[in-house]
């Protein structure tokens, strides 16, 4: 039973966890970069804590209530009313929005408060923490609205401030290039999410969640399908799904707080949230949730080999990402089952690579903003704090227990081996493939030999850097204890629904067994390539067909060009042919036409007297032999 969020003090309020970031980006844009240059990361800083705030008040309060009663909506005005579309600026507060919420503010204020010394010497910081402030509001709007167009203003919202902050840094090329190429991506996505938008309200006569998921029982199988497969088209560009995951790398130009807020935290999950929101739909949509678990299966794999060649550590992280979404989709798709894990999973991943991202930033900080991890090596010496922390989101990536992501992603392996074996056993290579690229990693930039670029003297960020990594590895490492066992299925159930239990095909205990043997051989095998021998400064040249694939992000670009681009510029280029010839050609022809009609008639108007006595007995002498003519 969904009541009044006025109904609770506290619940009064949930407009104000939006409208704070909201409010101050308005601010720092509005004064303008000069006037706000002293303190407007302080205002950044202090709007998204008070949303942080707000958002850990109400959870505490929503955890105190009966299940039945933890949803709570509230109508903030009408927003569009055109004939039988009725759509209201509405807010839904409910176990899974509260939990993106705590996400959303928890990491994000981390991140803003590591910006603070990050970006403490670019003239333009305070515009930053506006764009910073703008992604946070959109976000939050995106998982806060009761409807789908309400999460569809949210959705535009996260991806023009995306752009705004992977182009910060416009007076680079490739960071410019970079932006427009997540922009015009995500916009194939997002035309997706806007047909299903339109196929529900013609469909359904709403697009609210509540009234969706009342009449979508009502629906035939083709149409609810065709929605879920819109659903997850607009999914697959927000989170870097195949086929539209080339734009997530190339956004490692923007600055590395940037990459923390959009690949751990929000942008990217909100795929996982969309299809998991929509799990009223997909519970009847068979086909597209087999689609899913298709995709997800396919990007898990994709991102995992992709890091496994990456010298970037920017993109590195960005394949990994790829890569952990993917196991978060397929928790989705594999229904009521994996929904629960795929929102745990989504938590334990927003603290471990927020973690993880921001420590990179630090080992760019002290090694003169280079991100080639053949220029690194014994750094756990020079930089003690970053590498304990990036340490532990390491063994929170790879699965190692206790860390947080032994406890939901495993669930989520478990879960596939017990519906689809070979769905499982391909999740689990991929924990065998994270935990080899990770090691590399890890080797690569803190352990092996020393093999910094001359006049490079490695130093620790100061403490506003270092505390954001402290609290996120510690939750990196005690996360998942916190969210363990059935509390989150639990929890989760009223909007999700709650699965019979199913017997995986092994006991859980030889299959945790099995997943660690699994990560262990990929630890091992990154040693043995990577640990026990000599790293070259230069990546050689001569390398395996599928290194080099890795390497070119297993020609995602070179897809796209060859099945999108390139017709699309044909076809483009067709039309502009046809408009020059047949369109220009019909205007600048009666133009002609017109100019050399004036030209002759300009010439019979010279001037001279004796040339108009001339014309005129011309004139007289053809008027005389006409009427001649016709008197006889």
């Amino acid at each position: 039973m969904v009541a009044p969020a006025e109904a609770h003090e506290v619940f009064a309020l949930l407009w104000l966890i939006v409208a704070l970031p909201l409010l101050g980006a308005a601010v720092l844009l509005l004064l303008g970069n000069r006037r706000t240059q002293a303190y407007g990361h302080w205002i950044g800083l202090a709007t998204i804590t008070g949303s942080f705030v707000l958002s850990l008040v109400m959870f505490v309060t929503l955890l105190g209530r009966d299940a039945g009663e933890r949803q709570l909506a509230q109508h903030l005005w009408t927003w569009i009313d055109a004939g039988h579309l009725d759509v209201g600026l509405d807010l839904l507060y409910d176990p899974l929005s509260a939990l993106f919420l705590l996400l959303i503010t928890g990491v994000g204020a981390l991140i803003h408060l590591y910006s603070v010394g990050y970006m403490a010497h670019d003239p333009r910081r305070p515009r930053f923490f506006a764009y910073l402030n703008l992604f946070v509001a959109a976000m939050l709007m995106l998982v806060l609205a009761e409807n789908y167009v309400g999460l569809f203003l949210g959705w535009e919202g996260v991806g023009l401030a995306s752009y705004l902050l992977i182009g910060f840094w416009q007076h680079k090329p490739t960071a410019a290039a970079a932006a427009k190429k997540a922009f015009v991506i995500n916009r194939v996505g997002d035309m997706g999410l806007g047909l299903a938008i339109f196929l529900m309200f013609v469909t359904f006569g709403t697009t609210s969640y509540s009234g969706v998921s009342a009449l979508s029982g009502g629906a035939t199988d083709t149409t609810l399908n065709w929605i879920g497969v819109l659903l997850l088209l607009g999914a697959c560009g927000k989170s870097a799904q195949v086929p539209l995951q080339a734009w997530l790398l190339d956004a490692m130009e923007g600055p590395t707080p940037v990459s923390a807020l959009i690949h751990a935290a929000t942008m990217v999950t909100a795929g996982v949230y969309l299809i998991t929101r929509s799990n009223f739909i997909f519970e009847l949509a068979p086909t597209a949730q087999t689609v899913v678990v298709i995709v997800a299966t396919v990007t898990l794999l994709w991102g995992a080999i992709i890091g496994c060649a990456k010298d970037d550590i920017k993109k590195g992280l960005a394949g990994s990402t790829m890569s952990q979404i993917g196991y978060m989709m397929l928790g989705a798709g594999l229904g009521v089952a994996g929904y629960a894990f795929a929102i745990f999973h989504l938590l334990t991943h927003g603290f471990f690579k927020a973690n993880m991202f921001l420590g990179a930033g630090s080992v760019m900080h002290a090694m003169d903003d280079d991100v080639d991890m053949r220029h690194y090596g014994a750094l756990q010496k020079a930089l003690p704090i970053t590498f304990a922390t990036f340490a532990l989101g390491f063994l929170a990536i790879i699965g190692i227990p206790p860390f947080a992501g032994f406890w939901s992603k495993d669930k989520i392996i478990e879960v596939a081996l017990t519906q689809n074996p070979v769905v499982g056993v391909c999740a689990l290579l991929g924990a065998g493939v994270t935990g080899f690229y990770m090691t590399r990693m890890m080797l690569m930039t803190f352990f092996t030999k020393k093999r910094w670029q001359k006049g490079v003297h490695p130093h620790e960020s100061p403490l506003v850097m270092t505390i954001p990594l402290m609290v996120l590895a510690a939750l990196s490492a005690l996360g998942g204890l916190m969210l363990a066992g059935n509390w989150i299925v639990d929890w989760l159930s009223p909007v999700v629904g709650h699965a019979a239990h199913e017997e995986p095909p092994l006991p859980v205990i030889v299959l945790t067994l099995i997943t660690i043997a699994v990560v262990a051989a990929g630890v091992a095998l990154a040693w043995v390539l990577v640990g026990r021998r000599d790293v070259p400064k230069v990546a050689p040249a001569k390398v395996s067909l599928a290194t080099r694939a890795a390497r070119a992000d297993l020609y995602g670009d070179a897809i796209n060009d060859t099945l999108v681009v390139n017709p699309g510029k044909a076809v483009v280029g067709s039309f502009t042919s046809g408009d020059r010839t047949l369109v220009d050609g019909l205007f600048t022809g009666a133009a002609t036409v017109l100019a050399g009609s004036g030209e002759l008639f300009r010439r019979l108007q010279n001037g001279y007297v004796r040339s108009y006595a001339l014309g005129i007995l011309g004139g007289a002498v053809v008027l005389v032999l006409t009427l001649v003519a016709v008197n006889l």
